[in-house]
């Protein structure tokens, strides 16, 4: 099959499937959704992978990398060189993403998709570099369709790849100095809202830099004026390697059917546009958090979906998706572990009592 066909062969969750796994977590020892958001997450794992599933073990998440042309304009608080520097400091275990996987117990694996530097070869790292980087997408198209292709056709390969090792939960993470700017414009075309609702501050940029990067990104836009019944173009003309990255591997885990925790604003914006490749892909989505980053929200209105936690993050790196994931597992414990009224003995609340 070539890309599309294989992103179109991609289908939904059975709803059937949903109601089964809420029946038995209505027949466990409590009163009936008495935990929340636990038992949406629960029923929604069940879901996706069987009933009963899989105790939850093995977790990775992924690091796309990438460096991004659009950074010329000085539209980041921090030079691009920070991109390679910090690919090495997540390979050293220095990062936050580190010690929150380790935490979790979940796998931390790099893929470079296109940082502008050579690395050494490292067990933790995949080479699926592209390009030395993007094109300063304020001049010309960020990447070529081809390249746009080639980025999600490495993510969907990654997912298969991790999901025949046996890994239950996937998660997508990034860092490329200057992404928050594509981010913000692939929101603004596939959310069909003003720039300036969707573009916040990056890495901590001053409100002057703001203003500037908000007018860059609408000169870009009307320069290239993108389809948005084209993700695949808007992702090349306005895009990144490491967005087109996270975006196959969404799509991916999808198609094996398995659960993918989504960050912050670039995995999010990452989200949407493998949403708009297919939007069955929301049924495997989970959403870890509420970023600080204004554009996020449109990935919760496109998704029909509430981020599990909000905790004001804004790094990155897949951090608020690792966290999410020690909840997941918590509720996939209560499904298998937690006794049932008939199994404890426990009498059920009569019908019509207060």
């Amino acid at each position: 099959m070539n890309l599309m066909e294989t992103i179109q062969s991609i289908k939904g969750v059975d709803r059937n499937d949903i109601d089964r796994a809420q029946a038995h977590l209505d027949n466990l020892t409590k009163p009936p959704g008495s935990l929340g958001r636990m038992e949406e997450m629960a029923r929604r794992y069940v879901a996706i992978m069987g009933n009963p599933p899989p105790l939850l073990k093995n977790k990775t998440v992924f690091v796309f990398a990438a460096d991004h042309g659009i950074t010329e304009e000085g539209v980041s608080a921090y030079p691009s060189d920070v991109t390679a520097q910090m690919v090495k400091n997540f390979l050293s275990e220095g990062a936050a993403i580190n010690v929150l996987a380790k935490h979790v117990g979940a796998e931390v694996v790099v893929v470079d998709m296109g940082v502008n530097h050579k690395f050494e070869p490292h067990s933790s790292l995949i080479n699926n570099k592209i390009a030395y980087g993007t094109n300063n997408f304020l001049n010309g198209p960020a990447m070529t369709r081809q390249q746009a292709e080639e980025s999600l056709e490495a993510g969907i390969q990654l997912a298969k790849e991790w999901v025949e090792k046996g890994v239950q939960l996937l998660a997508p993470g990034e860092m490329g100095i200057g992404n928050t700017t594509a981010s913000s414009a692939l929101l603004s075309v596939f959310g069909e809202c003003s720039v300036k609702e969707v573009t916040g501050k990056g890495t901590g940029i001053n409100d002057e830099k703001l203003s500037q990067k908000v007018q860059l990104i609408e000169k870009a836009l009307d320069f290239h004026q993108p389809n948005s019944n084209d993700p695949i173009e808007v992702l090349a003309k306005i895009g990144g390697f490491e967005i087109g990255g996270m975006a196959g591997l969404i799509l991916g885990s999808a198609l094996q059917k398995v659960p993918v925790v989504i960050d912050g604003l670039i995995s999010g914006a990452a989200a949407v546009l493998a949403f708009r490749l297919n939007p069955d892909v929301k049924d495997y989505i989970f959403l870890s958090h509420r970023s600080q980053e204004p554009g996020h929200k449109v990935c919760f209105n496109l998704l029909n979906q509430s981020p599990i936690l909000d905790l004001d993050l804004r790094l990155g790196e897949g951090t608020g998706a690792v966290l999410a994931m020690n909840l997941i597992e918590a509720a996939v414990k209560i499904y298998l572990e937690m006794a049932t009224f008939q199994g404890a003995g426990v009498s059920r609340a009569e019908e019509n009592s207060g």
